[in-house]
């Protein structure tokens, strides 16, 4: 076997057409074929399969460039003098496109070559490293007064009229981060609202002589909807657009209103805003994003000047167009500045982090956030054939649904459930043990409002439910009431949960982790943690027995949903049942 240098990443469709249309086929974030270079036989690296050339830019010629059959796993890199030599495999027949990349460049063609060719050059061409402040993002979307005659989607949107995959904008829309900036949640926190509008009054406070003003706990006589940032911090907006409304907020920070933002700000996390992400800036001591940059605050972009384009992606063959290849889009950095987040000095968001201290993270054995939550989707082309889409292997095409937090799918085989049960002279023994076997990071995560509940019931034969003699109960913010209308507390259980205190105002849970707070309680479970429950019933006199545990995901705190009138319903993420007969 004669073994050819490759580059250990491969790659994604060109895309034709104009200079426009080109660099957008490259905004979406394609899977990458790892593991070891690509080997071809000794057939077929005969020297009439060969491509000779070099790769150059205009002052001369470029080492350490990749080139590659495009839209293939087949290529070389330039040695010292930019010279390369290329095998092509019998497989492939006829004239091949050949594309370069190199970094600091512009990905370079396609040039067209047939095997055995010499003297095939490839030129490329540098991109700014400077970023410009003054672009004006694209849309998503077409829209008015966008100053743009398209939007992303006039390549990557087929709709549900078409017949076919869906395309990388049509899994964007269903994924939560399209919707960051409208998000109920999200904004009815941020105001102090309810879902029908109705606000609580804003927060009083008391003089303390030691402290100064010290907030005082929602007043039980007056209307009350929910806590509010703008409840609390009347005279600002904050940083949470950091994070909901990047685009907005990445002039300005700290002043970006959620509630005032319009047109492409108003997209949430876009397509052009992830492909215009050139760095992370992270702490070198912690590898964690510096606790004061949240968001858009730790990332360095590449925005172009007037006349150019660029983008960022994945992939080292997308040409023609300004298009670039990046490592960082299939890294773990790249969501860091969002899914890590420290107020007055307790971290509240660390999914990133929680990542980074687990197994998951380990280079060569582990996984990055992108391979869990941006799978293959198996589709052959991210971009209308039309609009300069090259057919590919459907491994190397990933997911833009980006399942998280309110995906059944994902949540169902995020963990696992065991339950055993016997009799005993004390009575029904049960055992329940919760493994985090499927999650690289805690299990909930990110908001300390997401919670599991695990409910674990016993039945006589009569169907009567059995009184639970020893072991834990569920706590009051599980829900006081019909358990029929998700209200858990008192019944046998355990909640893995990041439970907040408020210091001034003393409430707990609280969903106000922007005031200064304290974590009460950590129950959750790390990667590859595991937790047991042991409960201890009252045995009946005779009859069958069955025991069931449920395993529920909860967005937020029940009364914290009934104040502000979120809907979101539990999601069973695990289920177990066992019997037990007289015999037993």
């Amino acid at each position: 076997m004669i073994k050819i240098p490759l580059f250990p990443r491969t790659c994604f469709a060109s895309a034709g057409g104009s200079i426009r249309i080109a660099c957008l086929g490259v905004f979406v974030l394609a899977g990458i074929i790892a593991g070891p270079r690509f080997q071809i036989s000794a057939e077929e690296a005969v020297p009439e399969r060969i491509i000779e050339g070099t790769v150059r830019d205009d002052e001369g010629t470029l080492p350490g460039a990749v080139v590659r059959i495009q839209t293939t796993k087949y290529s070389a890199v330039t040695g010292p003098e930019g010279k390369y030599e290329l095998a092509v495999p019998g497989s492939v027949s006829g004239m091949v496109k050949l594309t370069a990349w190199a970094k600091g460049y512009f990905i370079g063609g396609p040039v067209k070559a047939l095997p055995g060719e010499k003297d095939v050059t490839i030129s490329l061409e540098r991109h700014s490293r400077l970023d410009n402040p003054e672009y004006e993002w694209l849309p998503s979307f077409r829209s008015a007064g966008s100053g743009e005659d398209q939007g992303c989607a006039e390549c990557h949107f087929r709709g549900e009229a078409a017949s076919g995959p869906a395309l990388p904008v049509d899994e964007w829309l269903k994924d939560a981060h399209s919707r960051s900036a409208v998000n109920p949640r999200f904004l009815t926190l941020h105001t102090g609202k309810d879902m029908s509008g109705r606000r609580s009054p804003f927060t009083r406070y008391r003089r303390v002589q030691e402290h100064g003003l010290v907030p005082l706990p929602p007043d039980p006589e007056a209307p009350y909807y929910g806590p509010g940032y703008r409840l609390d911090n009347p005279d600002h907006t904050g940083e949470c657009g950091a994070c909901h409304l990047p685009v907005a907020a990445v002039d300005a920070p700290y002043n970006t209103d959620p509630v005032s933002v319009r047109g492409v700000g108003a997209e949430g996390v876009t397509c052009d805003f992830c492909h215009k992400i050139w760095a992370v800036r992270l702490d070198p001591d912690t590898g964690l994003p510096f606790p004061d940059k949240p968001g858009v605050l730790s990332y360095e972009f590449r925005r172009p000047f007037e006349g150019h384009q660029f983008f960022a992606g994945p992939l080292d063959d997308i040409a023609p167009g300004e298009d670039t290849y990046s490592e960082l889009q299939k890294d773990s950095r790249f969501c860091a500045p969002c899914h890590f987040g420290v107020f007055w000095d307790t971290v509240v968001y660390d999914s990133f982090g929680e990542w980074l201290r687990s197994p998951y993270s380990r280079e060569g054995t582990g996984k990055t956030c992108q391979d869990c939550h941006m799978p293959s989707s198996g589709a052959e082309l991210f971009a209308h054939p039309e609009k300069g889409g090259l057919k590919r292997d459907p491994d190397t095409i990933v997911s833009h649904r980006m399942p998280g937090a309110a995906d059944a799918d994902l949540l169902e085989n995020a963990v696992s459930l065991t339950l055993e049960a016997e009799r005993s002279p004390e009575g029904i023994r049960v055992r329940t043990e919760v493994v985090n076997d499927r999650t690289g990071h805690h299990v909930p995560t990110d908001t300390p409002l997401r919670h599991l509940i695990l409910v674990v019931r016993a039945y006589g034969g009569d169907d009567s439910e059995l009184p639970l003699k020893k072991g834990p109960v569920l706590p009051e913010w599980c829900g006081s009431g019909d358990p029929g209308d998700g209200c858990y507390a008192g019944l046998p259980g355990k909640v893995f949960v990041k439970l907040l205190e408020e210091l001034g105002t003393g409430v707990s849970p609280t969903a106000a982790y922007w005031n200064p707070t304290r974590v009460v309680m950590d129950t959750r479970l790390g990667a590859f943690e595991s937790d047991v429950g042991e409960f201890l019933f009252v045995a009946p006199n005779s009859g069958d027995i069955r025991i069931e545990a449920v395993l529920l995901y909860r967005r937020a705190y029940k009364k914290l949903m009934d104040l502000k009138g979120w809907s979101d319903p539990d999601i069973v993420m695990e289920s177990a049942e066992v019997s037990i007969s007289p015999k037993d």
